[in-house]
């Protein structure tokens, strides 16, 4: 019992005595301390006493798919900034191949007591996945925010990227360049923004064009846009920077020269991206607006307020580098 005083003062930056008062549920300690508290209590893993579980503590979980992609980690640090300056402790739970599922992350932030969940990626971005799981979160009317296609019909506000002015700046800018056969490396068949921006070039393309699917590995990228190389295209337009990177990849092993002979466009703006040889040009994401409106939403639901399931769209930028140049000649 001493041992846990000790740890939960020194994480709340607390006296022991304080600590005690608040596990006692006696006053004499500020809303601020005693959330600090809390928090500090759940962040340890320790149990609230049985009279204090009821209560939610400041805690917000923050759910990302990966974080070998670097558009996650850029997303979590705008998030957990946020975050604390509206005075809640994050708390992270990054999935891996193989590693715990989502639905057994859902039922430890439950478990901790969260004041509501961000997720930035998850199963409710495949339209064929399961989601049951998420029916927990609903049925505690747990506040949730969604960023990158959400589940509809689970009635959660969720933020994107408009997915359709994606395609169409990194589109229009392969044919400025005179690039007449395109092709596509995007996620798997039942992943929603890929969908979204298949469905945005069958409106605008002109010219031929080609798509391949693949998992969001570089490995995987590789394979598919050799694929596309071999069918002739010239220029490709990646689902994110990693499936472009590997798309260079491709292109290098078929003894190919980025851009002299395929152009390639990403899509996210990750973190390196003006590193990579060549430097690559990329649909940026507005990451930190949408992180940013992602806890305004959570903490909107938090405090009561009435916020809508309509999704709300952000504007990508076009993001022009080194690895597209004019269509090769013949």
């Amino acid at each position: 019992m001493t041992k846990r005083l000790a740890e939960v003062a020194k994480k709340a930056g607390v006296s022991e005595a304080t600590v005690s008062r608040v596990l006692n549920g006696r006053s004499g300690v500020s809303e601020a301390t005693r959330a600090s508290v809390l928090t500090a209590l759940d962040v340890l893993g320790y149990e609230r006493p049985t009279k204090l579980r009821g209560e939610r503590g400041r805690l917000v979980g923050l759910v990302l798919p990966e974080l070998q992609n670097p558009i996650f980690p850029a997303l979590a640090e705008v998030v957990t900034a946020s975050l604390a300056q509206r005075g809640f402790t994050p708390l992270l739970a990054a999935r891996t191949i193989g590693g715990v599922p989502e639905r057994d992350y859902i039922e430890m932030l439950l478990d901790h007591q969260v004041s509501g969940v961000v997720f930035a990626g998850g199963s409710y971005a495949l339209a064929d996945a399961e989601h049951g799981h998420y029916r927990a979160l609903t049925d505690r009317r747990m506040p949730v925010v969604m960023v990158n296609a959400g589940v509809d019909d689970l009635g959660f506000p969720h933020i994107s990227t408009d997915d359709a002015v994606a395609v169409e700046q990194a589109y229009g800018h392969l044919k400025s360049l005179g690039h007449q056969r395109v092709g596509m490396v995007m996620g798997p068949e039942d992943h929603v923004p890929s969908r979204r921006k298949l469905a945005a070039l069958e409106k605008i393309a002109a010219g031929d064009w080609f798509v391949e699917r693949t998992t969001f590995s570089m490995e995987s990228a590789r394979l598919a846009a050799a694929r596309l190389i071999e069918r002739g295209v010239t220029g490709m337009i990646c689902a994110s920077d990693v499936l472009a990177l590997g798309s260079i990849r491709a292109a290098r092993r078929l003894g190919l020269a980025v851009p002299r002979d395929v152009s390639v466009v990403g899509y996210d703006d990750s973190a390196l991206m003006t590193c990579t040889d060549p430097p690559l040009t990329t649909v940026r994401q507005p990451i930190e607006m949408m992180g940013q409106a992602a806890v305004d939403l959570l903490v909107n639901q938090i405090e009561g307020s009435g916020v809508g399931a309509d999704e709300l769209l952000f504007e990508p930028e076009l993001v022009v580098r080194g690895s597209t140049a004019p269509a090769p000649l013949g």
